[in-house]
């Protein structure tokens, strides 16, 4: 039977929300009804999981209203959400590693018994083997988490969701780090939850699933509502037109670059169950963009490329010679760079000083033994200030009173001081202002013409359209396709990065 706006559970009216510098959701609009599976769909930062956390008391929005079965609601926090009944999938796991299965699906409602109200551990086992066994799970609600696969820990986090019995559930890339035969399972759960008349919110990149599993699809872009498409009165393209449908900012300036000779080939490059049988070229001179969705495997082949996680096959061939590389040092002394996604947590010690920060693989050049020679150190420190245009009163400055877009170049200078030929940038203007943005690109055009070979990994398409001379689209863990920029639209990239042939 048809649903109708009379069945509708869930109405989310109006909902703005704000982080420092970040307008993350304006005026959204959502619904929800009644058994239906109901797919939100956007680009990475278009919202979608701000306002299921506004939905999950996590976050609070600045204006707006939530209606519950027609009764506005006031979800104040988790558990005022929880109480509502609703239950959220996060993408981000938040099981507790030294527990047990069983701890952590009864975390926070733990059956009891007694007149002192102890723990049921045994009541708790048993209720939450029965929760696996309905999934097919071949473990023990007894194995602590640590021991568990990323898979299984995914699938953990959906059975405590769904322990609950709650009328809306949210699913948030559920099947990102999950087998087909685990995806299949889910599928069948989803299909029991909409025939005993849950509500499901269903986020995912993959468009197969959607177009399989949802009623309705709702697009959102740049934390804005687009619309909203019956499912099966739409097709992929009008989706993803949906999805990128915004003007391309002004501020790029790309200038096509004079590659010169190879500098890296790599071959059948694969680490089990995270990318399998990458191939590519790099050379001098060119900006290689490296396009996909989460959980499409481009930050994990970046960490394995600059050896800060193992290959389990494969070659890396840097001018011409097979190398072996194991560790970031051995990846430094071959020429090659890393610009990590997070700054914050991987790139900066944020305690400490700029000039700290920013000389801190390159020590050997001004210490020998206990001595420092200070004014190499601080002609360095001088000098990249001045090349990247960081803004900051003195090498002294502790890093984080600079703002994201010069601790961000903080990081760019950090890197470009180990005189590299390979520079990997992992979404290198996430968190900036449109000023650094041009400044970055400005820097990067530079980069490129100086000669130096560029891999941009970047989750903004209008970036990776106009800064990049080639394109490598990944989807869950391999290259689906290779576009040169005579070829590049984002329609085509979104079409490969969802999963189109």
């Amino acid at each position: 039977m048809e649903k109708t706006a009379t069945d509708t559970v869930l109405s989310m009216r109006g909902i703005d929300k704000q982080f420092p510098g970040v307008q993350a959701l304006s005026n959204v609009n959502f619904d929800l009804r009644k058994g239906e599976v109901h797919a939100l769909l956007g680009e990475n930062g278009a919202g979608k999981s701000t306002l299921m956390k506004v939905l999950g008391g996590i976050y609070t929005p600045e204006s707006g209203d939530i209606f519950i079965n027609g009764e506005k609601a006031d979800i104040t926090g988790v558990q005022a959400s929880q109480a509502l009944g609703i239950s959220i999938i996060h993408q981000e796991l938040v099981l507790v590693p030294y527990l047990t299965i069983a701890e952590n699906i009864f975390l926070g409602k733990e059956p009891v018994k007694g007149r002192f109200n102890f723990v049921d551990f045994e009541t708790m086992k048993i209720r939450a083997q029965e929760v696996l066994d309905s999934f097919g799970l071949d473990i023990s609600a007894e194995d602590r988490i640590e021991s568990l696969s990323v898979a299984q820990q995914q699938m953990v986090e959906i059975a405590k969701a769904l322990s609950v019995d709650a009328a809306i559930i949210v699913m948030d890339e559920p099947t990102a780090s999950l087998t087909n035969k685990e995806t299949e399972r889910l599928f069948e759960l989803i299909e029991d939850l909409r025939s005993r008349g849950k509500a499901v919110v269903y986020i995912s990149h993959r468009m197969e699933e959607l177009f399989r599993i949802s009623d309705r699809v709702t697009v959102m872009r740049d934390g804005q509502y687009i619309g909203t498409k019956n499912t099966a009165d739409t097709t992929r393209q009008e989706l993803i037109q949906m999805m990128v449908g915004r003007k391309l900012d002004e501020f790029f300036k790309h200038s096509s670059h004079q590659s010169g000779e190879e500098v890296l080939r790599v071959e059948g490059l694969t680490r089990e169950g995270v990318f399998n049988d990458i191939g590519f070229s790099l050379k001098k001179g060119e900006i290689l963009g490296l396009s996909g969705i989460v959980g499409a495997g481009r930050t994990e082949l970046a960490r394995a490329l600059f050896g800060i996680d193992p290959i389990d096959g494969g070659k890396i061939i840097l001018n011409g010679k097979d190398v072996k590389i194991s560790s970031p040092v051995e990846a430094i002394e071959n020429g090659l760079a890393l610009v990590p996604e997070s700054r914050k947590e991987q790139g900066l010690v944020l305690s400490e000083s700029v000039g700290f920060n920013l000389t801190l693989q390159v020590l050997s050049r001004f210490i020998r033994l206990i001595r420092v020679n200070r004014k190499k150190e601080n002609s360095i420190i001088g000098d990249y200030v001045e090349r990247l245009s960081i803004k900051t009163p003195s090498g002294e400055t502790k890093i984080e009173s600079l703002s994201g877009g010069n601790q961000q170049k903080v990081v760019i200078a950090k890197w470009l001081a180990t005189n590299p030929s390979i520079l990997i940038l992992d979404e290198p203007t996430r968190g900036v202002d449109v000023n650094a943005k041009m400044e970055i690109y400005t820097l990067i055009n530079s980069l490129a013409e100086q000669g130096l070979a560029i891999i941009l990994i970047s989750s903004e398409l209008p970036e990776i359209l106009n800064m990049s001379d080639r394109v490598l689209v990944m989807f869950h863990g391999e290259i689906k396709a290779e576009l040169n920029r005579d070829e590049l639209s984002q329609e085509k990239i979104m079409h490969y990065a969802t999963g189109g042939n």
